[in-house]
């Protein structure tokens, strides 16, 4: 298939060198990892300037063999949890003054309770650590379906649990092949089940193949498990190896998706070519101070 050609839309701003040199410093300095350079976020100048990002744990590498991501799926190179890493990022979002911290991982099969334990681990190190005010976002796996894992991780209090769908049912086989929908699904309604107070949110891609009735359908369906915030964003191939786009969306539908969200009951809708899963997550916390 011939290679698409990126419209001007698709242009992420040139902002945050200075910031993105001091910040990825400092995470070296605490042997840690972002989700921002390893999947190769659009947004990450922008948020490194802003002093913001979205730490990895368990590794950079993962089991599953999603064809739209950029991250190492290497298994030779899979490593047991750091057992420093919790108290790490409690660490250095202490020295960044981060009010909303962000958490996500690679998604570790190979772990008997997929990395729920860490998960754990962090919060109990931010919430020992930082401000007392902090808002905690989780970015969590389906845990291979293990329903008690996500009970448990909500359990120990994050403000917002997400866990994105990526695409569209249909192309799952494609896309997520060892990933299934309806298990995320269940992972979405758990989290919702087991906390009124928690935000539960969840995240896809457009431009991968599907269509608008698709997308309002899966919206649809996000909606009925609780989800309360969703992101859109634009596909990106990350290289020639990995899943072509086969259509760059213009923005009047991103705008479109918007509204549609809107109207079907979503607190916070972030609908946008350069849209990310962590992208302007701290509009969260407008929700959670009126909630609290």
């Amino acid at each position: 298939m011939k290679e698409l050609r990126k419209p001007d839309w698709l242009k992420s701003k040139k902002l945050g060198a200075k910031k993105t040199r001091e910040i990825i410093k400092k995470l070296r300095k605490y042997n840690l990892h972002t989700v921002c350079e390893n999947a190769g976020c659009p947004n990450q100048g922008e948020c490194f300037e802003n002093g913001t990002a979205t730490f990895m744990i368990l590794g950079e590498t993962c089991t599953r063999n999603c064809t739209f991501c950029a991250i190492d799926k290497n298994k030779n190179k899979l490593q047991q949890p750091d057992s420093n890493e919790p108290k790490a990022i409690a660490e250095l979002s202490k020295e960044l003054g981060l009010k909303h911290i962000v958490i996500t991982t690679v998604t570790r099969d190979d772990l008997p309770d997929g990395g729920a334990s860490q998960f754990i681990e962090v919060i109990k190190q931010i919430r020992k650590i930082c401000r007392k005010d902090v808002s905690i976002e989780l970015l969590i796996s389906d845990f291979n379906g293990d329903l008690e894992m996500v009970e448990k991780v909500v359990k120990t209090a994050p403000d917002v649990l997400n866990h994105n769908v990526e695409t569209v049912p249909r192309l799952y086989s494609t896309v997520r092949p060892m990933a299934d929908f309806q298990r995320s699904l269940n992972v979405l309604h758990k989290a919702r089940q087991s906390s009124t107070r928690i935000l539960a949110k969840s995240g896809f891609m457009v431009g991968l193949g599907e269509t608008k009735e698709e997308v309002l359908n899966l919206m649809e369906s996000l909606r009925k498990v609780g989800v309360d915030i969703v992101t859109i964003g634009q596909y990106i191939a990350p290289s020639q190896n990995h899943h072509p786009v086969i259509e760059y969306i213009h923005p009047n539908v991103f705008d479109f998706f918007k509204e549609e969200g809107l109207k079907m009951g979503f607190e916070i809708v972030e609908s946008a070519p350069l849209v990310r899963s962590s992208f302007h997550a701290e509009k969260a916390r407008k929700i959670l101070f009126k909630r609290s």
